[in-house]
């Protein structure tokens, strides 16, 4: 996967997950579908995919910056030159 995909995706799994849980529209949405009782479930899955959407972000960032100075960012490569 290139940066600017990994990037991309971490950024919009970061939005969506932050807002799903600090504002009530899932409960809402859960609600009106009759599944409110699953309401009680949602931090168990909301805040770590939070944590997962910040690291894969992070790391995007980090990889970026790597390229932009000129490291050699291959996945496994740590050979000396």
């Amino acid at each position: 996967m290139d940066n600017r995909t990994l990037l991309k995706t971490g950024i919009v799994g970061t939005v969506v997950a932050a807002v799903c849980c600090t504002t009530p529209i899932l409960v809402i949405l859960l609600s009106a579908l009759g599944l409110s009782t699953w309401a009680g479930w949602l931090d168990y899955m909301l805040l770590p995919a939070l944590f997962v959407f910040v690291g894969v972000t992070i790391y995007a960032l980090r990889r970026r910056r790597a390229e932009a100075a000129g490291c050699d960012v291959g996945a496994g490569q740590n050979q000396k030159r």
